[in-house]
């Protein structure tokens, strides 16, 4: 798993939300193991909440969050792919390669949604530890 991106974090997170975390990175494990790469988001993103959910974490997916510049909210604003135990946001992808776009998003929709912890996850690599990154904020 790559943790370049909470390198110099300034606070701990709580208990609850890395053991989410951990549960996340174990659903993502064994889906990865089972499937493999080179299949679409979709069927990675329904296997990943059956895992989730079978091991007792809260799954909200799509989740609308608005984005509020000034006194302007904006509904249409953006849309989580996951969020588990209202703690961890998920990105999904199945992509070749994670660009860093893919990083700003899972940054922007942190800070927009006020949760502390991120998971981008590409199931497209041959080993999932190379897919998964963390990101804290």
């Amino acid at each position: 798993m790559n943790h370049e991106d909470t390198k110099g974090t300034k606070f701990k997170l709580d208990e609850a939300t890395e053991m989410t975390a951990r549960l996340a990175v174990d659903a993502a494990f064994h889906v990865h193991s089972t499937l493999g790469p080179g299949l679409s988001e979709r069927v990675y993103e329904a296997c990943f909440v059956h895992e989730c959910r079978s091991r007792g974490m809260s799954v909200a997916q799509q989740v609308h969050v608005p984005v509020v510049y000034g006194d302007l909210r904006i509904e249409a604003g953006l849309r989580l792919d996951l969020l588990l135990d209202n703690r961890v946001v998920i990105e999904l992808k199945a992509v070749e390669t994670i660009l860093p776009l893919h990083r700003a998003q899972l940054i922007t929709y942190l800070k927009v949604a006020h949760h502390s912890l991120g998971l981008l996850i590409n199931f497209n690599v041959p080993l999932i530890k190379d897919g998964i990154h963390r990101i804290v904020v």
